[in-house]
């Protein structure tokens, strides 16, 4: 199983390495991700593999969320079940 980790707000240090420690502490793993800097604004995107997790998957994404509202950071989980659901037509 996998999700889909989307993250954007203003670029400051460090973003990249704390959601990907958020991650390993919950045996997530990253499989691609994508970053750009567009001005002063951040914006990444991550494939993560969610088999392996010891969390809950909502308690996941809370603890993500309430990273980003710490920080600035607009953060959203979407499992890959959801995803796929949305965008078939």
């Amino acid at each position: 199983m996998r999700a889909v980790i989307t993250v954007v707000g203003k670029d400051a240090v460090g973003i990249l390495a704390k959601v990907s420690a958020i991650c390993a502490e919950s045996k997530i793993n990253i499989t691609e991700v994508t970053q750009s800097v567009l001005e002063d604004m951040f914006c990444m995107i991550m494939m993560a593999d969610i088999s392996e997790s010891t969390i809950e998957f909502s308690a996941f994404s809370d603890k993500l969320a309430k990273y980003g509202e710490e920080n600035g950071l607009s953060i959203h989980v979407m499992h890959e079940d959801i995803f796929n659901s949305m965008h078939r037509i």
